[in-house]
């Protein structure tokens, strides 16, 4: 999610439906990013156990909603948010095996939250719209403020070789702020009923209520209360 996203414009006669989404969620976005966990990683203030275990939570979310989207690439709304090149299972891998060795893969574990999450996503298959809903929420925060924890993780964990911050790299995309303004181009280009978007903001609102539980549940473990 972002760290550093401007506030969604407010005038009431936008057609653009990339405003009204941002405009329709951005109370769920802040929540998000004011929780405690995401403050204490953001300051650099994390302990490294607590982004590992970030990291962690990531591959399991990240492992659902990339086959989710590899089963819906033929279908005509979320086909269009199919983009292989924005994968980032293979970067995960990449940053637990610095972080956690070799035999990462029995180091870690879903947390509760994790696994009400990624059923969730894992739902989405019979859900086009909200399967967009969930790309929308992860990537282009991940593009976006993504880029800041990158640099601050770096500096507070002594990852300046890249290792162990593969997963925000995105090589592949070229310019970021020309991907998302094509992002954003490509949402206000769905051809969608009332119905069908009203359902799909619903579930960007649900899919940042699941992250901050996602946060909760790593907060209780590895920050003061």
């Amino acid at each position: 999610m972002s760290v550093t996203a401007e506030a969604p414009s407010t005038a009431p006669d936008s057609e653009l439906f990339s405003e009204r989404l941002k405009a329709a969620t951005w109370s769920a976005h802040q929540a998000a990013e004011d929780h405690g966990f995401t403050q204490a990683l953001m300051s650099g203030t994390l302990p490294v156990a607590g982004y590992t275990a970030m990291v962690a939570q990531h591959y399991f979310a990240y492992v659902a909603l990339e086959e989710v989207g590899r089963a819906l690439a033929g279908d005509p709304l979320a086909g269009r948010f199919h983009y292989p090149e924005l994968e980032r299972v293979p970067a995960l891998v990449t940053d637990l095996e610095h972080l956690l060795g070799p035999d990462w893969r029995a180091r870690i574990e879903p947390t509760p939250a994790t696994r009400t999450y990624v059923a969730r996503i894992e739902q989405m298959t019979d859900h086009p719209e909200g399967f967009i809903a969930h790309h929308y929420t992860r990537y282009m925060g991940d593009v976006s403020g993504g880029q800041f924890i990158r640099r601050t993780a770096a500096g507070a964990y002594g990852l300046t070789d890249g290792a162990g911050v593969a997963f925000y790299v995105f090589d592949r995309l070229g310019s970021l702020p020309r991907f998302r303004a094509g992002y954003r181009e490509r949402l206000d280009s769905l051809e969608m009923d009332a119905a069908t978007a009203d359902r799909l903001i619903a579930e960007t609102r649900l899919a940042y209520q699941l992250n901050t539980e996602v946060f909760a549940d790593l907060g209780r473990l590895h920050t003061a209360r």
